[in-house]
């Protein structure tokens, strides 16, 4: 495996980050999407979310979209890389979700108090 996907588990702000550069988009638009696609319950601050862009740019798991000269705004959007991060990532997720229920059973289907 390439060495810039060995890695432990994602944080949540770079997985959201990632899920929603699979189309392109600006730092404004990736931050309101995370927050409607964790209905409100993650809000990037914007030092956060382009520390992570430059991190993912670094890594190669993101690439900078072609603008007009003149625009303001820089667009981003996941790389061939970052595609096979995220699935190893939706792999080693579902991973904990199948031990948690293979030991925890229905303990916590829902919510657990």
């Amino acid at each position: 495996m390439a060495e810039s996907l060995e890695r432990g588990a994602l944080t949540e702000a770079v997985y959201y980050i990632l899920l929603s550069l699979y189309k392109p988009m600006h730092g404004y638009g990736i931050m309101q999407n995370i927050k409607e696609l964790s209905n409100g319950r993650v809000a990037l601050g914007a030092g956060t979310m382009y520390g992570a862009i430059n991190t993912l740019l670094e890594k190669g798991w993101i690439n900078p979209v072609a603008m007009e000269e003149k625009s303001r705004k820089k667009e981003y959007q996941i790389t061939k890389m970052g595609k096979e991060v995220i699935k190893l990532e939706v792999l080693r997720l579902k991973e904990l979700i199948k031990n948690g229920n293979d030991i925890a059973g229905g303990d916590c289907n829902e919510s657990c108090d």
